[in-house]
């Protein structure tokens, strides 16, 4: 079979699955996630032992600890995916709400129907736990998913695919309703993003350079996950605690992830700069400055350069400028962001309205850390990931950013005049 062919096979059950899908019942789909909820935990001793074979190749392969954590499944960690599933299933259902309903002068009442996309095609990387939140997203949405995961985590994906498969099996549903490609061949996300006539969108989560390319070659509409440089703006007004405690959870929970902390801005009048330097210094964090950041500790600070403004480096590493004013932090995120995540951590109301009216990024904080912005913080069970583009869903994508909506009309022997 050549991979053209094979690729094909999978879109057209696909499509045929999402017939079935569709219109199981919200207990039907409810009760499937948790049947794979549970196999997940009973099978967890396999899983570990296919993830142990990805995380054996990353090490031979000199990744970095922050690539290599965003590869690693441990029972813990299998747990929290299968909780993420249980939240996923309880959620209010979606599909087949009625929105926005009015009745028009001619009498007949105008609403709209929230129902599933169709076929959702998903492209990512190095994560294996994208594999089952995005599953059960789908699933959830009534939705079909098409899953391509990183050469650096097939035997986990494949492992935890094939728990999802047997679940939907054994309920009697089709096993296309969740597909992965377990063929690594780079050529054949090219063949993928040109099945058109079965996939309704493809979603992209990754580096920049699958994002471009995704973005580049598909014919079938693309809604980005892009690369996150998140920042915080210290602001003058900022309390210390609060600015090391929030600047060190940012940067230092899980460097590796889209939400973290990559670039520090802060104001030239805050008084606590080098106290919040020293401790993430102090936590292990290699910092890259401006001028007057190397000033201040010119024995430990980098000097940066233009490419670390744009840097989304998921390491322990992060870049740091010095600004005269919230107007030029605002002027420095929207240069160099890339639409996810910005925070202010300030004691001036004004300061943080201004901050919140004027940065355009799919989800901006005051006083708390660019970490909560996830599906599972933001009360959506997981999330399908974070778009960072101006389309129907933006910021964290969960079940509703899987529907989409069709007018319904109610009328009884209206006609136009």
């Amino acid at each position: 079979m050549s991979g053209r062919e094979y690729i094909e096979e999978i879109c057209i059950n696909a499509e045929k699955a999402s017939k079935v899908i569709a219109h199981l019942s919200t207990n039907d789909r409810n009760n499937l996630l948790k049947n794979i909820a549970d196999k997940l935990l009973e099978r967890t001793g396999e899983i570990v032992e296919e993830n142990s074979k990805d995380l054996v190749a990353a090490r031979a392969a000199g990744v970095t600890d922050a690539f290599y954590d965003r590869l690693l499944l441990t029972p813990e960690r299998l747990e929290g995916m299968a909780q993420s599933i249980v939240e996923i299933a309880s959620l209010d259902d979606p599909v087949g709400r009625i929105e926005n309903l009015r009745v028009r002068p001619s009498g007949i009442r105008v609403g709209q129907m929230r129902v599933p996309i169709g076929v959702i095609a998903v492209i990512y990387e190095s994560r294996p736990n994208v594999t089952t939140d995005i599953a059960a997203l789908c699933l959830k949405s009534g939705n079909v998913a098409i899953l391509r995961g990183g050469s650096e985590s097939i035997n986990s994906n494949s492992a935890l695919h094939r728990v999802i498969r047997e679940v939907l099996v054994e309920a009697g549903y089709p096993a296309a309703a969740v597909n992965l490609i377990t063929d690594t061949d780079r050529e054949l996300v090219s063949i993928l993003l040109k099945m058109k006539q079965y996939i309704d969108v493809v979603i992209p989560r990754g580096g920049e350079s699958l994002i471009k390319r995704v973005t580049e070659e598909s014919t079938i509409p693309v809604i980005k996950h892009d690369k996150g440089v998140c920042h915080i703006f210290l602001d003058r007004s900022a309390d210390e605690k609060m600015a090391i405690a929030i600047a060190i959870n940012a940067k230092i929970q899980r460097p590796g992830v889209c939400n973290a902390m990559e670039t520090l801005l802060i104001d030239k009048d805050f008084p606590h700069t080098v106290s919040v330097l020293n401790a993430l210094l102090g936590a292990g964090v290699e910092l890259r400055g401006c001028s007057r950041t190397v000033a201040l500790l010119p024995d430990t600070i980098k000097e940066a350069d233009e490419d670390d403004w744009y840097a989304e480096y998921l390491d322990l590493i992060l870049s740091v400028k010095i600004v005269d004013s919230i107007e030029e932090a605002i002027e420095h995120i929207d240069r160099y962001g890339s639409g996810h995540s910005e925070a202010i951590i300030t004691g001036d109301y004004s300061h943080a309205e201004k901050f919140l009216e004027a940065v355009d990024s799919s989800a901006v904080f005051v006083n708390a850390s660019t970490r909560f912005h996830d599906g599972g913080e933001f009360g959506l069970g997981a999330e399908v990931g974070i778009s960072t583009q101006k389309l129907h869903a933006r910021g964290t994508m969960g079940i509703e950013g899987l529907t989409c909506l069709k007018f319904v009309v109610y009328g009884n022997g209206q006609v136009r005049s």
